[in-house]
């Protein structure tokens, strides 16, 4: 993995979150690691607002079945190393947990899910606490 951005988490972990929030699907997730001024400029190109944000996922278009095998694009993330450093400290969590978190909720985005309702978000943070738990961390919507 070929990083702009430093970070104090290495590529076996990312790799490890990935692959446990992915569920047995076998396919590439690009990471791309930012900082807040290319994470603006993606957020107000793809989302209309012009702020940095924690993750922007990119699901990737189904490939026609006859080019399809064993390995498929599934989709980029795009990840915002300030914004998730800032918001981990700001809301007590280790720096750790909280990649861990973001890596999980871009990668559900990619699976299809997504919190535009209530229903959905619930649906929602219940795997992301799931995942977490599974991998050893605190439920990220819990108290701290």
């Amino acid at each position: 993995m070929q990083r702009a951005v430093a970070l104090a988490i290495d590529d076996a972990q990312l790799q490890r979150w990935v692959t446990a929030a992915m569920a047995g699907l076998s396919g590439e997730v690009t990471l791309r690691l930012v900082g807040a001024e290319e994470s603006a400029s993606l957020n107000d190109r793809y989302r209309g607002n012009a702020k940095p944000t924690n993750v922007l996922a990119f699901p990737a278009e189904p490939l026609p079945m006859e080019l399809a095998d064993d390995w498929l694009p599934l989709g980029d993330l795009v990840l915002c190393v300030p914004v998730i450093a800032r918001e981990a400290s700001d809301q007590g969590k280790a720096l750790e947990a909280h990649w861990a978190h973001m890596l999980i909720h871009g990668c559900l985005h990619l699976r299809g899910f997504d919190h535009a309702t209530t229903t959905e978000a619930e649906a929602m943070e219940a795997e992301e606490a799931n995942l977490m738990s599974a991998l050893g961390f605190a439920d990220p919507y819990g108290e701290q």
